[in-house]
């Protein structure tokens, strides 16, 4: 029904996550209706992500340079990495500005039945990091999920000899929530990380 440029247009906007057929024909109709400033922009911009963005030869997040600003800062400690499955942790962890140590990304979490296996997720550079820098924690910030879970237990394993502390996020029951809703994994995890009230 659609001439086929915009039909092709409507159905990249599908590739988004979350993105259904109705909100990417609200997005191909908002393109149309760019003037010739905007549009030109949207084009270099999606241009220079994909000639520019790339990961941190050290950390692996998305950054435009060799080493992210976090790798090179002189203000962040050095002896703490926090380990998390994409660049979009990073980026809400920094957003929350309360974490002040280093991070490493790395590519994915562990999923048997998906076909990913430890050597594919990239956990030698992780080691060789925390081996020949001196690291004395590391925290595992997953999600929680039974590949999290695989992921943490595993990367806990190979550290196991070496002079270093492994911690994970604390996670729970959410404020507000309604109990019945709440997946098992989460109330499995809030019963273990139950806290004295003091």
């Amino acid at each position: 029904m659609y001439p086929d440029s915009l039909k092709n247009l409507i159905e990249s906007f599908q590739n988004f996550p979350g993105i259904g057929e109705k909100t990417a024909e609200r997005m191909a109709f908002s393109v149309l209706g760019f003037d010739e400033e905007k549009f030109a922009m949207l084009e270099e911009n999606l241009q220079a992500v994909k000639d520019n963005i790339h990961p941190c030869e050290i950390c692996n997040t998305l950054t435009d340079k060799d080493k992210c600003s976090i790798c090179e800062s002189t203000q962040r400690d050095k002896e703490t990495i926090c380990v998390v499955e994409d660049s979009k942790i990073v980026f809400l962890f920094e957003r929350l500005g309360t974490y002040k140590g280093l991070y490493h990304v790395i590519n994915g979490l562990i999923s048997p039945l998906d076909d990913v296996n430890p050597e594919d997720i990239g956990l030698d550079k992780l080691l060789d990091r925390i081996k020949n820098k001196k690291i004395k924690e590391v925290i595992l910030a997953f999600k929680p999920s039974v590949e999290g879970e695989i992921t943490a237990l595993y990367i806990k394993k190979i550290l196991e000899g070496l002079d270093v502390i492994v911690s994970r996020l604390a996670s729970g029951v959410p404020i507000g929530a309604d109990m019945e809703y709440i997946d098992t994994l989460t109330l499995e995890r809030a019963l273990e990380d139950r806290k004295e009230i003091v």
